[in-house]
């Protein structure tokens, strides 16, 4: 919906709440012309139902107005007397308009000082419930979000099985663009399997389906810092469909609403203005191999040969902590898709190993599924490049040749048409010898280069998809040992030497609190 959609949307239901309510309006002390001024009618509707002006700022924040609307709602019908569990249930099934009834076909009398507290325990449940979602949506959308490492892209850095805090606030929170969804959840509801959120995925209906037109456009509050080369960084995958997520097409159309895309992490090696190159599966900035942080691990695929000896799974665990698949050829060697530089220097040492060979793939033949995904694309997932990473503002000349590159930027993350005739490029029915970009763009890698679905795949990562930052792992759990990884826990992500874990701090900080809490008491009592 655009900003007049929205706009009139915001009047149509002024005009709704004051043709349904200003006979309330009149019958608590107030004037009828009161129901009608959009923002000071909440904050009038707020003294009337005995409940704080602040509230009115929950009635404006998207997910969280869902369930502030039903409660003011209900609140509102209880200031007239309507407090009985049928009155409950019709102002929440007819969407509010019960209080249509109660305004013009009963005589209700307003009570000025009614009680706030709950008439049965189901109610007093009901209601911290309730409020505990609301705290907890505004916390996990604009301050910090929990996150399980799901894939091993990141093995040695992020593990599978640890649990992060996402940092909202160090980018810029981004406002929810899909207005109408399921509290704490992302695109599906847990144990029911059912999409959590309100949009038409049939790509020809996209921009005429009714349940489209409430989608708000991107904003982001400000942050305090710029994502830095080599973070790591939590994204929503800009490829991701209702389809498959891991096939890629040029001209393939996006299902999903961008913040109800797959949610990713991964290190990003490229930011704005960056020209990258891969080079045997290394990193290349601006013609500089990349110097990753410490605590990074970078892994890559090795062809093993050992003497006949058996490699078991536990004993590469124990010994090499390989925490990958790998399997035995046909010729008696051992395939590792994921091993450190480091691991795979010790395993050349071990007596039965014969030799250690590392897996480059080289270049020179057609591999479609790299970006730019075209048909004679001849870059491989270890030599790539090199690419320029776009800038907001930066203008670059465009060409039939380089088009692939920019395609899908140009035409479906900055909302572009864009069609090619001959040599001759039009962007929205004017030819165009070159093309600014609106927005940032990153490269996003896994440190597990052979294992890894990243940037090599789909490409550019714009910045109204970036998540947040993680910052904290607050648990960990070992799915191979079935164990707690007690040093991991309470550990931060960033930073330079080996993690270092805070937990004992927390349990003393708890232990603290609890000795306090009884000596107040105690003291309160006497």
């Amino acid at each position: 919906m655009t900003a007049t959609g929205w706009f009139l949307f915001f009047l149509i239901l002024q005009i709704v709440h004051f043709a349904g309510t200003w006979k309330l309006y009149q019958k608590a002390g107030r004037k009828a012309w009161e129901a009608l001024i959009p923002v000071y009618n909440a904050i009038v509707l707020m003294k009337i139902i005995n409940r704080p002006v602040w509230w009115v700022i929950l009635l404006f924040i998207p997910i969280i107005n869902l369930i502030m609307f039903p409660v003011v709602w209900i609140e509102t019908a209880r200031s007239y007397g309507r407090n009985s569990t049928a009155d409950t249930w019709l102002t929440i099934l007819t969407l509010g308009l019960y209080i249509y009834y109660i305004n013009y076909a009963l005589e209700v009398t307003y009570i000025p000082e009614r009680s706030l507290k709950p008439r049965t325990a189901t109610g007093e449940w009901v209601s911290s419930i309730l409020f505990a979602i609301v705290a907890a949506t505004l916390v996990h959308t604009y301050i910090m979000q929990p996150y399980v490492i799901p894939t091993s892209s990141l093995e040695k850095s992020l593990l599978v099985g640890d649990f992060l805090f996402v940092s909202k606030f160090h980018y810029g929170a981004r406002v929810p663009m899909t207005t109408v969804a399921a509290p704490m959840v992302h695109d599906t509801i847990p144990g029911l399997g059912m999409k959590s959120y309100l949009f038409n995925d049939d790509i020809s209906k996209k921009n005429t389906s009714w349940m489209n037109k409430f989608q708000l456009p991107y904003m982001r509050l400000p942050g305090f810092e710029d994502i830095k080369r080599n973070e790591i960084v939590v994204f929503n995958q800009p490829a991701d469909t209702l389809r498959d997520m891991n096939d890629f097409y040029p001209d393939r159309n996006y299902y999903k609403p961008i913040d109800k895309k797959t949610n990713l992490v991964k290190r990003c090696v490229g930011v704005p203005g960056d020209s990258l190159e891969i080079r045997d599966g290394y990193v290349y900035i601006n013609g500089e191999k990349t110097v990753l942080p410490d605590r990074a691990r970078p892994q890559y695929s090795y062809i093993v040969k050992t003497n006949g000896a058996n490699l078991s799974p536990a004993y590469m665990y124990e010994r090499f902590d390989v925490t990958d698949n790998f399997g035995q050829r046909s010729d008696g060697s051992y395939y590792f898709v994921a091993l450190t530089e480091e691991s795979a220097l010790r395993l050349s040492k071990t007596p039965n190993v014969v030799s250690v060979e590392r897996q480059v793939e080289a270049s020179g033949r057609p591999n479609p599924r790299l970006f730019p995904n075209t048909k004679d694309n001849m870059w491989s997932a270890d030599n790539f490049g090199p690419i320029y990473i776009p800038e907001k503002g930066k203008k670059i000349a465009l060409t039939k040749e380089n088009l692939p590159l920019y395609k899908r930027i140009i035409r479906e993350y900055e909302g572009n048409t864009l069609q090619v005739n001959g040599n001759e490029i039009t962007i929205n029915g004017q030819p165009a010898e070159s093309y600014t970009f609106k927005q940032d763009y990153y490269w996003m890698m896994g440190d597990n280069r052979d294992n890894s679905i990243d940037s090599r795949y789909w490409g550019y990562v714009p910045f109204d998809h970036v998540v947040g930052k993680p910052v904290f792992v607050w648990f960990s759990w070992d799915k191979i040992s079935k164990n707690v990884r007690w040093d991991r826990v309470f550990t931060t992500v960033n930073g330079s030497g080996k993690p270092v874990s805070y937990f004992k701090y927390f349990l003393i900080a708890v232990a603290a609190w609890i000795v306090f809490g009884f000596i107040r008491k105690k003291k309160i009592k006497k």
